[in-house]
């Protein structure tokens, strides 16, 4: 009988991890570039410095969902 390896619980610890943290990235992000409430004076007064997140959050996306999918792919590989 095999002895129950822990290196897939971590593998999907870490993706789990991994997901928690893209998506916190992105809610602070997108909260801090287009926020809540009204524009004031405070929240107008640098809007020519301001640049849209949405770049960013796409790249960081994409390769948190490439980590992802090969991981997933490896994992299936190797139980197969």
């Amino acid at each position: 009988m095999r002895k129950p390896s822990i290196a897939p619980f971590l593998a999907g610890e870490v993706s789990f991890a991994l997901v928690v943290a893209v998506a916190a990235f992105n809610v602070i992000n997108l909260n801090e570039a287009y926020g809540n409430g009204e524009p004031y004076y405070s929240r107008t007064t640098n809007m020519d410095k301001w640049s849209d997140p949405l770049p960013v959050l796409v790249v960081v996306d994409g390769v948190a969902v490439i980590v992802i999918a090969v991981g997933f792919l490896l994992w299936r590989r190797r139980r197969v």
